[in-house]
């Protein structure tokens, strides 16, 4: 499953650096807000041609990894 994350590209030419899936102009924020929104996988492939089911396997995984952090903590204004 690890080899999915090689589909998250980060590339400070492409929408800024943000993370996307292939180099392509979809940020994974914006995959993640379809799915979120209840759209499904094969929805989206549907409205979105170019891209394939192991793409959004990817952005899932993607997201996963982000939010296994051992703690958050609240800054304070300086």
């Amino acid at each position: 499953m690890d080899n999915l994350l090689e589909r998250i590209t980060i590339d400070s030419d492409i929408c800024h650096g943000k993370p996307c899936v292939r180099g392509l102009r979809y940020p994974v924020e914006v995959m993640l807000e379809l799915l979120g929104s209840g759209m499904s996988i094969e929805e989206i492939l549907d409205d979105y041609e170019d891209l394939e089911k192991e793409d959004l396997l990817a952005v899932l995984q993607y997201a996963s990894k982000l939010s296994q952090v051992k703690s958050i903590h609240k800054l304070n204004a300086a």
